[in-house]
């Protein structure tokens, strides 16, 4: 039987709280890695919610992710941007070796090697952990289509939406984005994105495009009320990509005459899964492997605002809640 070894996890044990919970993880078998966590990425999204209580606690916290078992039922663990260093190999990945994993919060944990991304010695793990991010803005870019020479707004300019933005303009896009927040507008700037204060943006829209409006507007400010102002953005069949996702709150949607008339159209943006149109010719480990190979390319240092060590968790997520000043991405950072 395999030994045991200690290890400090974070759960969600009710709306607004996280606990440190010491526990166990098993020795590594063949195939399997011990990984020292070093840094670990808080998501501005899907993580908030579960913090806040804002999702159905009935709903599978990610059935694709084998870390990841369970309901948002309170408690649960979550997390899944962990960057860390093998400290013991049973694979053929050398111990020492600087890997991501999609594992919640924790010091230590063991996985199996085809599970893990291997970054490189040279990587920064502050900016290893921004990996997920950079996947799901990918995604929205494949699920926005072929958009060169196409104008597109971008609302809401956290990280998914600035590193959507930044794919957007190198697809050829002419973007702009909606962002209330000035040190998220200036953060977009970093990657080629301009900005305006979202009371600005329709002007700007009609302006760069003669009135005609958007091909493709991206809601990503995870604001329910955004998805409703996106829509008078649109040009004549223009596209809302929504890659928001709203948990349990509600959306309200003007789709009376100029919806219909305009044939516009609604589409959701997931990046748990690869659509069926695009199946031949993508899957997973491909489109994780052109993430990876974004990180370098990418300049994520101006979305990595916030770190806290992990004992200090609770602040870290309040921080977040309350939308602390400055603050874009927040990481917990291991001793």
């Amino acid at each position: 039987m395999a030994g045991r070894l200690s290890a400090c996890s974070l759960w969600f044990v009710g709306p607004h709280r996280v606990e440190l919970v010491d526990g166990e993880v098993a020795e590594p078998e063949p195939g399997e890695l011990l990984v020292r966590t070093l840094c670990s990425g808080i998501s501005g999204g899907t993580e908030m919610l579960a913090y806040r209580g804002e999702v159905d606690p009935r709903l599978p916290l990610d059935e694709t992710l084998g870390a990841l078992g369970g309901t948002f039922a309170y408690p649960f663990r979550y997390g899944y941007s962990a960057v860390g260093r093998v400290e013991r190999s049973r694979g053929h990945l050398p111990e020492g070796s600087l890997v991501f994993a999609f594992h919640p919060h924790q010091d230590l944990f063991t996985v199996g090697e085809r599970d893990v991304v291997p970054l490189g010695d040279d990587a920064d793990p502050r900016l290893g952990v921004l990996l997920p991010l950079v996947e799901t803005a990918l995604q929205v870019c494949l699920d926005a289509g072929p958009c060169f020479g196409e104008h597109v707004a971008v609302l809401g300019l956290g990280c998914v939406g600035a590193l959507t933005g930044a794919l957007l303009v190198r697809a050829g896009a002419r973007v702009i984005g909606g962002e209330p927040d000035a040190d998220r507008r200036a953060a977009a700037a970093a990657f080629a994105v301009p900005a305006v204060a979202p009371d600005e943006l329709g002007d700007a829209v009609a302006e760069r495009t003669r009135g005609r409006g958007a091909a493709i507007v991206v809601e990503a400010s995870g604001s329910p009320d955004a998805l409703a102002g996106a829509l008078a953005l649109l040009a004549h069949e223009g596209t809302a990509l929504v890659c928001s996702w709203y948990g349990t709150k509600v959306v309200p949607l003007p789709l009376g005459g100029e919806f219909h008339r305009r044939r516009l159209t609604i589409r959701s943006s997931q990046v748990s899964t690869i659509p069926a149109r695009l199946g031949a010719r993508w899957d997973r480990a491909r489109r994780r492997e052109a993430a990876r190979a974004l990180l370098p390319e990418l300049p994520l240092a101006a979305l990595a605002t916030h770190e806290f060590p992990f004992e200090r968790a609770a602040d870290a997520y309040a921080a977040v809640d309350r939308g602390k000043p400055g603050l874009i991405h927040a990481a917990l950072r291991y001793a």
